[in-house]
């Protein structure tokens, strides 16, 4: 097997209780060919001072500190301080399987636009754990099967092909640095789809392990669940926005047409996000905010001339309250969300 030198990168910001965890799995990694970025982004507690000591145990880490600036300067500042031929990025609370980057590098054929792609779990704070298998078959696709059997399914589908999370993969540095220019930091959620959505577009050979759930995500249902973005419309506004433009510049003609389409579908799911965003954290605006959005002219329109495919149970009230938001459906949401987050 060929040994190509894998760059992980790991944004840190203010994760101490978890910081150490997650790097003595990279250390520890059965794969050698390995250099370790850890990205202190002004973190206020103890993780940049941590980074700094985590770095004297092994001479494959280095650290960098900076302003804070969010997740995605923290991951971009990192590909620009790297020198892998390969990236791969992990999140300063997670860990990982310790033959993580050794099984996936063994897939790596040395070409400039190759993704390799495994699976990950969830990990919740009781203990429990959910398994999260990617839908698209496992296997190698090259370029032509990309072409036809990969992108046309990236967007519009409740449940994603192939995982947009920039972590839980190897990536070809070529594919990163090439589309790091799509990546807008006031984009603050589902911030991967900007960069991974051009990536795996221009990707000329791709590997989706068979069930390989090397990847530990850390569920934190204090910062996460019960959490009101009162941004995320405007959110998911710049990043409908966005998908857009990559769209214009990576297609023509009828793909283009058709990959619009997908797009509009995309735009549906990530609504239903945002009314259960309202619907979860806002007890005082819910049903009014719920409405003015729905009620937007750009989304009655989107209603009328894009169905989508729903099966979740969650979602089939979310859709029925964007297509009929009135007062019986949208206080339905919200005890719905209220019972569900009580269990």
């Amino acid at each position: 097997m060929n040994k190509y030198q894998v760059s992980i990168i790991v944004p840190v910001y203010n994760t101490e209780k978890y910081l150490r965890r997650c790097v003595e799995t990279l250390s520890r990694q059965t794969y050698k060919e390995l250099e370790i970025l850890l990205v202190d982004d002004g973190s206020t507690d103890g993780s940049g001072r941590l980074c700094d000591e985590l770095a004297l145990t092994d001479t494959r880490i280095r650290v960098v500190h900076k302003e804070n600036g969010g997740l995605i300067s923290a991951w971009k500042r990192g590909v620009e301080e790297s020198r892998g031929a390969y990236l791969c990025f992990m999140d300063s609370d997670d860990w990982v399987d310790l033959n993580m980057i050794e099984e996936m590098a063994d897939r790596l054929s040395g070409s400039a636009r190759e993704i390799i792609s495994s699976d990950y779990v969830i990990e919740r704070e009781d203990g429990s754990r959910q398994f999260v298998w990617q839908t698209l078959p496992a296997g190698e696709y090259n370029q032509q099967e990309i072409k036809e059997k990969v992108i046309p399914k990236l967007l519009g589908n409740e449940q994603r092909t192939v995982c947009f999370s920039r972590c839980m993969k190897l990536i070809s540095r070529e594919l990163i640095e090439e589309n790091c220019k799509y990546s807008n930091p006031a984009v603050k959620m589902a911030e991967d789809v900007i960069v991974m959505l051009p990536s795996l577009i221009d990707c000329e050979r791709l590997v989706i392990m068979d069930h390989k759930a090397y990847y530990h995500y850390l569920y934190l249902s204090s910062s996460m669940v019960h959490r009101y973005d009162r941004g995320m419309y405007e959110n998911v506004l710049l990043l409908r926005k966005i998908t857009l433009q990559i769209l214009q510049d990576k297609f023509d003609g009828s793909q283009l047409v058709n990959m619009r389409e997908s797009a509009d579908r995309e735009f549906v799911f990530m609504l239903f996000l945002v009314l259960k965003n309202e619907a979860r954290g806002n007890p005082s605006g819910y049903k009014k905010n719920i409405v003015n959005i729905c009620k937007q002219p750009e989304i009655r329109q989107l209603c009328m001339n894009t169905p989508v495919k729903v099966e979740e149970k969650a979602n089939k009230l979310l859709y029925l309250v964007l297509k009929h938001p009135n007062g019986f459906t949208v206080r339905l949401l919200r005890l719905a969300m209220v019972l569900y987050y009580r269990r």
